[in-house]
């Protein structure tokens, strides 16, 4: 009982640690067009990011409880390590500013742990499968949006007055990053909770894998008040080293994340918040210009995508082997 505290409480912190290294991701286009300050913008995020758990279902918790690897090969202690894997590797993205994904450091350290104690067999090759194929899906449809909606609005404002648009948009946009932070919370609360359902199901405390009302609400809590503390660090280079971000890109960027983000977590897909706000990004500084995207640090955001998973998984791997070593 005393292992499955533990498990809890740190799956608590990793998901306040998912909520303080993707807040960034919210705010970010809202701080740098200088709609909100920063402390009013991590409020509106933290407090939208609670809006989930009146309004969808978990379907995404269950697909990474279930949808990773077999249930039936899974132990206390892979989930520990699995844990502190993604909590590892969170930190150490935050402290360079990285934005990476907290959703995928979680499922690369899943997979690491279980692939140390079980062997590669351990894998449910359909739900890995799905969730690789949105590492490069989820950005995409990001970036295609927010070129619709990107289009759509300098037609439809092409003769209005600029400085009339502008308080517009300032506007429109305390909008957008709500209904973002919605489908923020709404995704990555629901890794932590079917981590923890997974603990309860492991521990034999549950007889079915289910999500009870207690994971949801922890769950929910524990990421609307990490947003709320906010990453900083990682806002400058979500708002001004991909593309020059004002009031209407802003809103068409984050329109477009929150549309994909509440479709697929709809349709139970764990895709990265931050995959998604950095697709769309990319889309608006195309839509104006291909040159006005830093496709330079495009890349290096790339490769941290790449990397996240195998990274993690190594993490994870390593703490599970520490972890056996020292209960044995």
């Amino acid at each position: 009982m005393t292992l499955v505290i533990i498990i809890v409480i740190a799956s608590l912190i990793f998901n306040f640690i998912n909520g303080f290294h993707d807040s960034a991701n919210a705010i970010a286009t809202i701080v740098v067009s200088k709609t909100l300050t920063p402390m009013q913008a991590v409020l509106l995020a933290g407090c939208a990011n609670f809006v989930g758990y009146f309004t969808f279902g978990t379907a995404v918790a269950k697909m990474v409880g279930k949808g990773v690897v077999h249930v039936d090969a899974i132990t206390l202690h892979i989930i520990l390590a699995t844990v502190v894997g993604a909590i590892v590797w969170n930190l150490i993205t935050w402290v360079f500013g990285i934005p990476t994904s907290s959703s995928h450091s979680l499922i690369g350290a899943l997979l690491g742990a279980g692939v140390v104690a079980s062997g590669i067999s351990v894998i449910d090759l359909g739900g890995l499968m799905k969730i690789f194929m949105f590492i490069f899906i989820a950005p995409m449809l990001g970036m295609i949006g927010s070129v619709f909606f990107t289009t759509l609005i300098l037609r439809l404002f092409r003769k209005s007055n600029p400085q009339k648009s502008s308080k517009l948009f300032r506007k429109l946009q305390l909008v957008s990053a709500a209904f973002y932070s919605v489908g923020h919370g709404t995704n990555d609360a629901q890794k932590t909770m079917g981590i923890i359902a997974l603990t309860l199901l492991t521990a034999g405390i549950n007889s079915t894998f289910v999500i009870d009302g207690w994971v949801v609400l922890s769950s929910y809590l524990a990421i609307s008040v990490g947003t709320m503390f906010g990453g900083w660090k990682i806002v400058k280079t979500m708002g001004t080293n991909i593309t020059k971000i004002r009031q209407m890109e802003g809103f068409c960027a984050e329109t477009a994340a929150a549309v994909v983000l509440l479709g697929t977590a709809h349709y139970g897909i764990p895709v990265s918040t931050t995959h998604v706000i950095a697709g769309s990004i990319m889309g608006v500084g195309a839509v104006e210009h291909m040159n006005k995207v830093r496709w330079i640090t495009a890349r290096k955001i790339l490769w941290a995508w790449i990397i996240t998973i195998p990274v993690a998984a190594v993490f994870a791997g390593v703490c599970y082997i520490a972890l056996s070593f020292f209960i044995s």
